[in-house]
């Protein structure tokens, strides 16, 4: 519980860098972020760590998940790595390290493996994946009994990710979202528009909230100071189990934004 509490509303930083991220960062840390959400692949990690190390906030009130690619999945290149964000991070442990994609043949033991040995070494406290199908899940809840706290996807109302959030459900693997509002699609929604004018909020709020609602943490990036104070304020209020639906009935279009065309490696989704 305490882990869910601590994790449920991070700040996602791609694609931010330089003094675009740091100004975002600490609006971020500012309003009561607490986690914060990057990749090695983002390029980021060293103006997040030059940021969180001025902040003047105990380290072990900071919850940091970085991710591995998957060229570097390989005995020679996973561990230093780690190492190497750890160093532009400034800290001597994640609080999650992820796998940021499965492997591209799908096999994903050897990869698994490879975190397991980090997390073993004390290089981060917890483990977890992003971009698994539910397959996947359960061929690591099969691996390995170390706890996968989270599988980092694509979530928001405008994709139907039912199959996961069964497979999530099965595994105990809990989901964690990216493109939380669907990179300003959700915006141009009637429906959320109304439900925001209902319950006096943002439309980015009445998102949000959802994410939360179905079970799921939520990453969510914005440089605009209102937005970033908005994104986090979204525990004063609960949706209906009738607006859940409602929304719910968004999830039919199935908009997906990470498909293969944007990442040709990416796995056949559920």
């Amino acid at each position: 519980m305490y882990f869910q509490r601590k994790f449920e509303r991070g700040f996602g930083t791609f694609p931010l860098k330089g003094n675009e991220l740091c100004r975002a960062l600490e609006t971020a840390l500012e309003v009561g972020y607490r986690a914060i959400d990057t990749a090695q692949f983002y390029d980021n990690e060293q103006d997040i760590g030059n940021t969180i190390s001025s902040c003047n906030i105990p380290r072990d009130e900071l919850f940091l998940t970085s991710k591995v690619p998957i060229d570097k999945f390989s005995a020679e290149l996973f561990r230093p790595s780690v190492e190497q964000s750890l160093e532009k991070l400034q800290v001597n442990q994640l609080d999650v390290l992820l796998l940021h994609w499965p492997p591209a043949d799908g096999n994903i033991d050897a990869a698994l493996e490879l975190l397991l040995e980090v997390q073993q070494a004390g290089l981060c406290r917890h483990i977890g994946v992003s971009n698994f199908t539910g397959a996947m899940l359960k061929r690591c809840k099969a691996l390995t009994d170390s706890p996968i706290v989270t599988n980092q996807v694509e979530f928001h109302p405008l994709l139907n990710q039912d199959n996961l959030l069964k497979a999530s459900a099965e595994t105990g693997i809990p989901l964690a979202s990216y493109c939380s509002v669907a990179r300003g699609k959700v915006f141009d929604i009637p429906l959320l528009k109304k439900l925001a004018a209902d319950y006096d909020v943002t439309v980015g709020q009445i998102v949000l909230r959802w994410i939360l609602q179905k079970g799921v943490s939520v990453n969510a990036m914005s440089t605009n100071p209102e937005n970033i104070r908005a994104n986090f304020d979204i525990l004063s209020f609960t949706l209906s189990a009738v607006d859940i639906s409602r929304i719910d009935s968004l999830t039919h279009q199935n908009y997906r934004i990470v498909d293969k065309q944007l990442v040709p490696w990416a796995p056949v989704w559920d």
